[in-house]
C-alpha cells in the first residue's frame, strides 16, 4: 500500500508521454487522504491549511489531495504549480495535490446521482454540509483511502485498515474514515443517503448516517467508548482517538493550559469548526492550546501567521 520510502516522501514516476495528472492516478493506490471544500470559497482560513499541512507531515509517502470546487481545470504539473502557488505554506509539500469538486462526474456511477440529479441545492438548508457528506461516500467508493474534514489536525499516524470514528456511545463520526475502495460499507452508506434522506435535519446523512449502517450491519445496541473494537472487517476506533476533546468543549482549544496535554492516545484532533461562530482563530504570542498545536503540526502555517503574512495569494 506504501508507494515509497518515509525517508524519499511521495513522488509520482509516469513516463514522459504522460502530461496528465488526475485524481485517478494520483489516488490509484487506494492510500490517499482526502480533504474536500463545497463551496466556491477559495481563501480557506488558517486552520484548514494547518490540516492540509499536518496530515503530509504525517502521511510524507501518501498522496494529499484536496478537492477545492472553486478551482479550474487542472490536468499538468504546471496547473497543480499554479495552484500550489496561491497557497504559499503547502507549496513545498510534493505530496499535496488540488483538483476541483465536480459533484455530477463524483456522483457518477453511484447510487447518489440520481438523487443529485433531482435534488434543488436552493431548498436545501444544509446543502454545503449535505453535499460534503455525499461527495465523501462517493469518492472513498472509487478511491478508498482516509477522508478528513477540514478542521482535523492529524497528529500521527492512524495505523492499521478500514476504520471509522467512534464519537459518543450514540454516534459514530462520518468526519474521519478510511476503508479500501468499493468497500460494502460506503456502498450500502451511499444506499441508505439516498433511502432515507432528509436534508432538513443536521448530521442525518452524515453522523447519523454512518450510525444506522453499522447497526444494520453489525446488529450493535450501543457503541464502546472506552476502547477499539471490530465490526467485521472494520477497526471502531473510540473517541479519544479523534475526539479527546468533546464538541460541546471545543472552546477548549482556544485557552491557555497550565499542562499541556500529550493527547498519547489521538492520531488526530477534531477541532468541531462549525461550533465556532464567532470565527475564534490562532493568535501568535497567546499561548493558547491551539498556538502549540500549529506550532508542532503545521509550523509553515504557523510561521506565516507569526510573520503577518498572508497566507493565501
Amino acid at each position: 500500500m506504501i508507494c515509497c520510502s518515509l525517508k524519499a516522501g511521495f513522488s509520482l514516476h509516469f513516463p514522459k508521454a504522460i502530461h496528465k495528472i488526475w485524481p485517478v492516478n494520483i489516488l490509484s493506490k487506494g492510500n490517499g487522504v482526502m480533504f474536500l471544500e463545497t463551496t466556491d470559497r477559495m481563501n480557506p482560513p488558517s486552520f484548514v491549511l494547518c490540516a492540509i499541512e499536518s496530515a503530509a507531515r504525517v502521511y510524507p509517502d501518501r498522496p494529499i489531495v484536496f478537492f477545492m470546487k472553486g478551482l479550474k481545470e487542472i490536468n499538468s504539473e504546471d496547473d497543480q504549480k499554479k495552484a500550489k502557488g496561491h497557497f504559499p505554506t503547502l507549496s513545498s509539500f510534493n505530496n499535496i495535490f488540488f483538483f476541483p469538486l465536480r459533484m455530477e462526474e463524483i456522483f457518477r456511477d453511484t447510487p447518489l446521482l440520481p438523487w443529485y440529479e433531482k435534488v434543488n441545492p436552493e431548498r436545501e438548508e444544509h446543502w454545503t454540509h449535505v453535499s460534503s457528506d455525499g461527495c465523501r461516500l462517493a469518492l472513498n467508493w472509487k478511491y478508498g483511502g482516509i477522508y478528513m474534514d477540514t478542521d482535523i489536525i492529524s497528529i500521527r499516524r492512524i495505523t492499521g485498515g478500514n476504520f471509522l470514528a467512534v464519537e459518543s456511545s450514540m454516534y459514530v463520526s462520518n468526519g474521519v474514515f478510511g476503508l479500501l475502495p468499493q468497500h460494502n460499507f460506503t456502498w450500502w452508506s451511499m444506499e441508505n443517503f439516498v433511502e432515507k434522506y432528509n436534508g432538513a435535519i443536521w448530521a442525518h446523512n452524515g453522523p447519523h448516517l454512518f450510525t444506522r449502517v453499522l447497526k444494520q450491519m453489525c446488529a450493535i445496541q450501543e457503541l464502546i467508548t472506552v476502547e477499539d473494537f471490530m465490526c467485521k472487517d472494520i477497526t471502531l476506533l473510540n473517541p479519544q482517538r479523534f475526539y479527546p476533546i468533546p464538541y460541546e468543549s471545543w472552546e477548549l482549544y482556544y485557552e491557555v493550559w497550565e499542562d499541556l496535554p500529550t493527547f498519547n492516545d489521538s492520531y488526530a484532533l477534531h477541532l468541531w469548526n462549525y461550533m465556532n461562530v464567532d470565527h475564534m482563530t490562532v493568535i501568535p504570542g497567546s499561548n493558547m492550546l491551539m498556538e502549540h498545536l500549529y506550532q508542532q503540526f503545521c509550523p509553515s502555517t504557523y510561521g506565516a501567521l507569526q510573520r503577518n503574512e498572508s497566507t493565501v495569494l
